[in-house]
């Protein structure tokens, strides 16, 4: 890029994910060079979808228990989500896939790749990639739940697509994936 100079990481945690301190120079406009110190949470990138069936004019969520969340005021520490997941082997379609059938038992082929976006980039290092998928009630395969040994404890939810914006509005979803993509289902009239 030519504006940051002299990286230097020191590891300060690899317990669930990384985080480094990262010690750089950056380029300011006026061409003088400052040095910076910035910490880095590295914990892979991930995918996300938003499942859809256009008969049923529903949407299926899942709901579970997010530490951070309840360590900053959400009371029960339960989310309404999007299904999501960390990638695997790098590749986010296969991911997805797996990640939906693991979370709501439903054994999706095709998904659709509508965008990617970093997060929380002041000190996430992961991008997003999300997609869409329809789903039908004959693709479902099991209960869903999540992987026994990633203890998720997730609840499937199935909602109206009109019950799923009400609860965005209200301020009961407010999970950033997840308000991305039912905005996106709104915007592109998904169901209409």
């Amino acid at each position: 890029m030519g504006k940051v100079r002299n990286i230097k990481k020191e590891l300060l945690s690899d317990n669930w994910y990384t985080l480094n301190r990262v010690t750089f120079e950056y380029q300011k406009a006026d061409g003088e060079w400052e040095t910076q110190v910035r910490e880095a949470y590295d914990r892979g990138n991930g995918a996300v979808i938003l499942l859809y069936n256009l008969e049923k004019r529903s949407v299926v969520l899942t709901r579970q228990f997010r530490m951070p969340t309840y360590l900053n005021g959400n009371s029960d520490g339960m989310m309404i989500e999007a299904c999501a997941g960390i990638l695997e082997k790098g590749n986010a379609e296969e991911t997805i896939k797996m990640e939906v059938e693991e979370e709501t038992g439903f054994r999706i082929d095709k998904v659709q790749r509508i965008f990617e976006s970093y997060m929380s980039p002041g000190s996430v290092t992961e991008i997003l990639y999300f997609f869409t998928g329809q789903y039908k009630d004959d693709m479902r395969i099991g209960e869903g739940g999540g992987a026994e040994d990633e203890t998720e404890n997730i609840e499937v939810l199935e909602l109206p697509f009109t019950k799923a914006w009400q609860l965005m509005l209200s301020g009961e979803i407010k999970d950033a994936k997840t308000i991305m993509l039912l905005q996106y289902a709104k915007i592109h009239s998904l169901f209409d």
